[in-house]
């Protein structure tokens, strides 16, 4: 290797790099975590200093105060070079320390595994160069045994290039850093040991296991194995066709084991059973020479006609991608908190995982093999700014080939992973058929996809792609695909649902399509991280590990903020794209998390002539690990709770139940619309949660409730012209505006919202602003009095036309007010952010209480997960944080609400049917305005919205716009609402 440029040559993957294999070695291996020396260097032939740093291995160094910062770009790379080069400016880590290898390894085979470098990894053991490793996601591996000194002192050194030939199949959309992102560690074995195990295992019961060990090996050794205790048989012909005079082969050193396993339990995500596997390599005197360990799960994953079949059954996936995250550490994630992250999911109803965009660290696959989740395995290839160009460059098929392959040889034996992935968007050529034939050869029982070659025709039967598996497809697009008559693959979404700041609309009714339509068999929403890291504002760097006291709940703390493309300085940079997920940077669940939890619920509830039905969705498992409790709730008659026993039903099946009539009993006559809810928890402990943790909240209306048939929609009420409540000094001006000791700021008409990042990138936003709705003119006011009602004309001037707004207001006997509101919108004026109606109250509501549905934010195309029914919360807690100041904080199906102060004073309004409301210390223009939270100022007071329509979500970062029947159109908006001082 004397004179090139590894960093620069993409034929070369690594060199004198072991071969991948699925022999777990980390049980008594010799960890080399911890404080390293380290020097940063500007390009990997600089020269070395005389001054060292410490430095956290693992860690990257963008993230441990070193000058070389965190970089954000989606496609684009950050910099100009072509492929295969690397830009001068390089960036190259020089990572040291001494270790001590135990004496008893003296005579052992001693092998270095890092876990993960990111670029390029050149490794030296005392002074010697023992190997070069590429992928920033897969171990290297060298036999370091004729370099160390067993029993004696010695110095490892690792240098790692950030930016090479590598980084351009490595354009992944998240944050780039350089540095050791796994754990490095020492092992030793015997110098003739097991040099692979390959386990398949089908839901049957079937075991074949297959060995590998390096030849050539002396008379007599051989291999045997053990399922929990009980010894596998040898596959004698094998042995036949492979062993010759009692030996195992001297040149691969193969055998084969079997079994046929009675009773078996088969693993799936419902059912995640595993067994403990033994494999042993034996010296000619029955001594051991080297064990392998195995949790395995007897599983069958098979594709029939246009149907995933996982033990035979066809399952709905509910999947989310999953980049390495931590707001703290970068790349670098800890057994506890991929744990956290997996358990996080199962809680919120997801079954699968896309490992996007390369293999996980292992342990997060044994996680998966344990909780219960489908994996989908997925090779270090993107290469999207220059995708078309590499997909059929021969100088890197080699690349392609060994990530590839290196994937599928150390994680073919998780019943987890269902499906292999040859990467991520890099278009499709030659090096992608390369990589399908080798992984169809080497393991023909799963499925392999790439959307790259699937997207060149969907029907297509002879691309690299065994499912049609697209990026952000509409429900038209899938749906006319699945009823075509045409198609010959399941279809998959690999990625939809963009959940960049407040999104994932219209989710509910991508699951009505996927779950109605033969051949939709779900998808990925991406993604789970918000990918924001922890900035100190004192000096703009990172936080770096170990900080404690940096974030809550999702909201950076005071002195903090959560820091995106271009707030290190990061040119070019691609912005907030990166927090796109469904959780915040501290792994607090966004509200949409709920809304993917109802819609996944095990367990769906309906009702009709009187009559609860429950419908087990589940595909292996019945309702018996669920705990139900009944919950009633009527606008007027408060909240009242009675024990709900589950039945008996199986897989797919559906059973009758009474309804609990006992919470009907004593309710007021008016009370209104009731509804029923079946809160479900888990009965006991589940590996992913404890008993009691709630799972989800299926409800169905009763109409006035009276159980009788059909459920229907709420019906618009007449608002009740008295109740309690007092004027509290309100009068009209001149100009029929309210004017109160309680308002700041009189009711206005309302038609903008602080644009999401759905808006802002998929242009409704600009179309606002050509539009002038986000500065409003109130122009040609006209006042009608008669006694006590007065009613108010006005005209708003847009580029769209004239919008004519009335607002009649009447006193009530109480002293409360009754507003009376239309909007009419002219033909130009069209999708606009909602019509409604907003005030400002003054200082000292801090809680508000309300009937509707809660207690998270929802909206009319996000609403699935929000049930009705009584909630509170402080003010502070209804507004979401997403990382860029945004519309959010709203609530679906508000019949009315109070505003309170701590000591018991405020307003209540009640509605004339349940609208979009939202009350916030933030007026829309405050929350436009600001790139970050730090950047606002909350309001003494409260800006409150009552929308007779609100523009629902969509998804249009990135996919989809929201559907027709959640926009706007021309027209005429009626809504009324009661206004009074409690």
């Amino acid at each position: 290797m004397t004179g090139t440029r590894p960093w620069e040559s993409p034929e070369i993957t690594g060199w004198r790099r072991l071969r991948r294999n699925a022999v777990d070695r980390r049980e008594g291996s010799v960890p080399l975590d911890g404080d390293w020396r380290f020097q940063l260097l500007p390009a990997p032939d600089a020269p070395l200093g005389e001054e060292w740093s410490s430095l956290v291995v693992p860690g990257p160094w963008t993230m441990q105060g070193t000058s070389d910062l965190p970089h954000y770009t989606n496609a684009q790379m950050p910099w100009p070079e072509i492929p295969p080069l690397s830009p001068a400016a390089n960036p190259t880590g020089v990572h040291e320390r001494d270790f001590d290898v135990p004496a008893d390894w003296a005579g052992r085979r001693i092998v270095l595994q890092v876990g993960a470098a990111e670029s390029v990894l050149i490794a030296e053991v005392n002074g010697r160069r023992i190997g070069i490793g590429k992928d920033s996601h897969l171990a290297s591996e060298f036999d370091v045994t004729d370099t160390v000194r067993a029993g004696g002192r010695n110095t490892l050194r690792l240098t790692v290039v950030k930016w090479s030939d590598a980084s351009h199949i490595e354009d992944q959309d998240q944050w780039w850093h350089g540095g050791i992102t796994r754990s490095v560690l020492l092992y030793a074995t015997d110098p003739l040991h097991l040099a692979d195990v390959h386990i398949t295992a089908g839901h049957d019961g079937s075991l074949r296991v297959d060995c590998q060990v390096r030849g050539p090996l002396p008379r007599g050794w051989y291999i045997t194995g053990d399922l929990d205790g009980t010894a596998l048989a040898q596959d004698t012909e094998f042995d036949r066709v492979n062993r010759e005079d009692d030996r195992v082969s001297e040149f691969l050193g193969e055998a084969r084991l079997s079994a046929r396993v009675p009773d078996v339990r088969p693993w799936s995500a419902e059912t995640p059973f595993l067994y403990g596997l033994t494999v042993r390599l034996h010296r000619a005197d029955g001594s051991v020479a080297d064990t392998s360990r195995h949790r395995i799960g007897f599983r069958t994953v098979r594709i029939r006609g246009r149907d995933l079949l996982v033990n035979g059954e066809r399952v709905f996936i509910r999947g989310v991608n999953r980049h390495d995250f931590d707001p703290l550490t970068g790349r670098t994630v800890t057994e506890a908190q991929m744990r956290a992250d997996l358990e996080t999911m199962k809680r919120f109803g997801f079954n699968a995982v896309r490992a996007a965009h390369y293999p996980n660290d292992p342990a997060l696959l044994d996680l998966a093999d344990e909780l219960g989740l489908y994996l989908v395995d997925e090779a270090n290839i993107e290469s999207h700014d220059h995708a078309h160009e590499i997909a059929d460059d021969p100088r890197y098929l080699p690349a392609f080939l060994d990530r590839v392959s290196g994937m599928v040889l150390r994680d073919k034996n998780h019943p987890s992973v269902i499906i292999w992935s040859l990467g991520n968007e890099s278009d499709y050529g030659a090096n992608h058929d390369a990589a399908y034939g080798w992984v169809r050869r080497h393991d023909p029982t799963r499925p392999i996809q790439y959307e790259g070659a699937a997207k060149t025709d969907w029907f297509s039967t002879t691309v690299a792609s065994d499912i049609v598996c697209p990026m952000y497809a509409s429900m038209e697009e899938i749906v006319a695909h699945a009823t075509s008559g045409k198609q010959t693959k399941p279809l998959i979404l690999c990625e939809y649902s963009h959940a960049m700041g407040n999104s994932n609309g219209t989710l509910s009714d991508h699951w009505e399509a996927i779950e109605s339509t033969p051949g939709l068999q779900g998808g990925f929403v991406w993604e789970f991280w918000d990918h924001g890291i922890l900035q100190r504002l004192s000096d703009g760097r990172p936080a770096g590990p170990g900080t404690t006291d940096g974030f809550t709940a999702g909201v950076a703390a005071p002195g903090y903020r959560w820091a995106y493309g271009g707030d290190f300085g990061d040119t070019p940079n691609d912005g907030v794209y990166c927090a796109d997920g469904l959780v915040f940077p501290d792994r607090t669940p966004k509200p949409a998390m709920y809304e993917h939890r109802e819609i996944a619920a095990p367990l769906r509830l309906t009702y009709d002539a009187g009559l609860l039905r429950v419908d087990n969705r589940q595909h292996f498992r019945d309702l018996s690990w669920l705990a139900g409790e009944w919950e009633l709730s009527a606008e007027a008659a408060g909240t009242r709770t009675a024990p709900a026993e589950l039945p008996h039903v199986p897989p797919g099946g559906h059973a009758d139940i009474p309804f609990p009539r006992e919470l009907l009993d004593g309710l007021p006559t008016d009370h209104g619309a009731v509804w029923l809810t079946l809160r479900l928890s888990t009965a006991v402990d589940e590996p992913w949660a404890p008993a009691g943790t709630e799972v989800c909240t299926p409800q169905v209306l009763v109409p006035e409730g009276r159980p009788a048939r059909g459920t229907g929609a709420t019906p618009v009420r007449r608002i009740p012209t008295s109740g309690p409540g007092t004027s509290a000094g309100v009068v009209l001006d001149a100009e029929g505006r309210l004017v109160s000791p309680l308002l700041t700021a009189p009711p206005v008409l309302s038609l903008w919202r602080a644009p999401t990042d759905n808006d802002l990138l998929g242009g409704v936003a600009e179309h606002w602003h050509r539009l002038g709705l986000d500065d409003l003119v109130r122009e040609h006011v006209s006042t009608d009095r008669h006694e006590d009602r007065v009613t108010v004309r006005c005209v708003y001037r847009t580029a769209g036309g004239v919008v004519e707004h009335q607002q009649a207001v009447s006193r009530l006997p109480d002293g409360g007010l009754l507003i009376e509101e239309t909007a009419v919108l002219p033909e130009g004026v069209t999708d606009v952010a909602r019509v409604g109606t907003v005030f400002e109250t003054v200082g000292g509501p801090e809680r508000m209480e309300w009937f509707g549905q809660g207690p998270w934010e929802t909206y009319p195309d996000r609403r699935a997960g929000g049930p009705v029914g009584h909630h509170r919360a402080r003010i502070t807690e209804l507004f979401t944080p997403y990382l860029r100041p945004q519309e959010s904080g709203g609530r679906s199906g508000v019949h009315a609400l109070s505003l309170l102060s701590d000591t018991g004073g405020g307003l209540s309004v009640r509605l004339d049917a349940p609208r979009q409301v939202s009350v916030t210390h933030h007026r829309a223009a405050d929350l436009a305005a600001a790139a970050h939270h730090d950047e606002l100022v909350p309001r003494r007071g409260c800006v409150v919205h009552i929308d007779a329509m609100h523009r629902g979500l969509g998804t249009a970062s990135c996919g989809p716009d929201t559907l027709p029947r959640y926009r706007s159109g021309p027209g005429t908006y009626h809504w009324s609402w009661l206004l009074r001082a409690v």
